[in-house]
């Protein structure tokens, strides 16, 4: 129920501090340049240095490519004569970002394939990062991060964090430029990051209201394509304009919820059809407690200890029932509720009953 409240509170703030009703947003903040994004890179490695806490000889390709980078050393050893735990054979991981110069660091993520038992104080090797096209663009290296530790004394163990995935901060180093096609084109296309029609044509209004009639068109409800003029010297600078534009998102009235956590996630645009709603709460417990149960002197039985089980069943008061008015909005829902008593999860039970009398004009989601 003090949920319940505080939410009702911070909509009650949210609604005094729009101006005119309206929440305005950057384009910037709702839409990206196609073409202008980051690559996945992607590459195979081998952590060393670990104390013991690496890949068991089972992990057969840990011990294969050992051996082969030995064997690049000019030091020639068999795969099935090598018995180390210092090492540990990874997944390497980094984004990418757009206008990337070679020099540039990237953040390094890894992860174990092996059974490796932990990375803490391993040290990557020099590894190939490359894209989907299969060009390396970047190479990593460097000492492993985890934020966490793994210890083990007999059968106690204490653990932090997920041992066995790593960081190398900066640990790779581009080497091939990349450069976005996307802004020698004589148009652009900017992709919504939730489509939708609505807003799809007001970013198109407000970049034409900016630049001129015509330069702007909404393709779908993805994609908005903007015609770059002529005249513009900078295409860094007319692309600066347009992020900066203010414009309404639109979005769908829609009801999240999450049974496992029982968190609730109500939109502005829900409404509620003319409803009354009653609600009551059961509440079952079940108390155990255990009993020493004795035998008769001079049997044969043995001393044992035995549950003895209680139940109670308690129903809590009635809250009566709460009208709601037509074209209700969601404040006025949060209100009812609150009148209600109704605890979060509590009112997953009563959206879902909304929804099957049709009195939610809403999308549910459940996740």
């Amino acid at each position: 129920m003090r949920g319940l409240r505080l939410a009702a509170a911070v909509l009650a703030l949210l609604t005094l501090a729009r101006p005119c009703g309206a929440l305005m947003t950057r384009i910037k903040d709702i839409a990206t340049i196609s073409g202008v994004s980051e690559h996945k890179l992607l590459g195979y490695g081998l952590v060393v240095g670990l104390d013991g806490s690496g890949d068991s000889a089972r992990a057969i390709f840990t011990v294969q490519s050992l051996a082969n980078m030995l064997q690049r050393f000019g030091v020639s050893v068999g795969a099935t004569e090598i018995r180390v735990k210092n090492v540990a054979a990874v997944m390497a991981m980094a984004d990418l970002p757009p206008d990337a110069a070679p020099g540039a660091h990237l953040d390094v993520l890894l992860s174990s394939l092996g059974d490796a038992e932990s990375l803490q104080g391993g040290t990557l090797l020099a590894t190939p990062l490359q894209a989907g096209d299969g060009e390396v663009y970047a190479i990593a290296q460097g000492p492993v991060s985890i934020g966490g530790f793994n210890i083990s004394a007999g059968r106690d163990r204490v653990q932090r964090n997920h041992p066995v995935v790593g960081r190398v901060p900066g640990g790779a180093s581009v080497t091939i430029p990349v450069r976005s096609v996307a802004l020698e084109a004589p148009r652009l296309s900017l992709i919504l990051h939730n489509p939708d029609y609505t807003t799809a044509c007001r970013v198109a209004d407000a970049i034409e209201d900016e630049v001129g009639d015509g330069h702007a068109r909404a393709i779908n409800a993805s994609m908005v394509q903007v015609r770059v003029p002529g005249d513009v010297p900078d295409i860094v600078a007319f692309i600066t304009r347009v992020e900066q534009l203010q414009v309404q998102p639109d979005a769908p009235a829609r009801v999240v919820i999450n049974e496992r956590t029982g968190t609730v996630v109500m939109g502005e645009n829900v409404r509620i059809a003319p409803v009354a709603i009653s609600h009551g709460s059961l509440t079952i417990q079940v108390r155990a407690q255990w009993q020493v149960s004795q035998p008769p002197p001079f049997s044969e039985g043995s001393t044992a200890v035995v549950p003895e089980e209680q139940i109670e069943v308690s129903e809590g008061g009635e809250a009566g029932i709460v009208a709601l008015p037509p074209q209700g909005s969601l404040n006025e829902l949060v209100t009812a509720l609150n009148a209600l008593g109704v605890k979060p999860r509590d009112l997953i039970a009563i959206i879902q009953a909304l929804e099957a009398a049709g009195a939610l004009e809403a999308e549910v989601t459940i996740q």
